[in-house]
């Protein structure tokens, strides 16, 4: 047996756990934790000798989080609310959608925003225009 070998064989059970998809909450927090401690040693150098194992943690955590938490949908005019509430804006505080009445209708759901409106509010927030289209 080579001394690599030899020494991954010796570690190998705390390892494991570092490297596999997590089956239940328990063991998700315990990733969780120990991503967060590689992370805290790791810093910004992507060079670190652990940096590939943390960014491997991160996917099994992202997957995880995506079975089991998945990201309820949500529509442009609901980033919009948030982003008027964010800004303290009130619906007259926003002349590239239209006058008080359009944005209104909008967080009323009685309109959509339309792509000439998604487009200004993309510039204005500095967010991608799809931020506000609902498709």
């Amino acid at each position: 047996m080579s001394a690599l070998v030899k020494l991954v064989s010796e570690h190998w059970t705390h390892v494991a756990p570092l490297l596999a998809m997590p089956t239940n909450e328990v063991e998700y927090d315990r990733l969780v934790e120990q991503l967060d401690e590689i992370l805290a040693e790791v810093g910004e150098d992507e060079d670190h000798p652990l940096a590939l194992l943390a960014s491997h943690m991160g996917d099994l955590v992202e997957a995880y989080d995506e079975k089991h938490r998945p990201m309820p949908a949500v529509t442009g005019t609901d980033s919009l609310r948030y982003l008027m509430d964010e800004h303290g804006l009130g619906q007259s505080d926003l002349p590239e959608v239209g006058a008080q009445s359009v944005v209104s209708a909008i967080l009323g759901g009685k309109r959509q925003i339309n792509l000439r409106q998604a487009k200004a509010l993309g510039e204005r927030f500095s967010l991608p225009a799809a931020t506000f289209l609902s498709l």
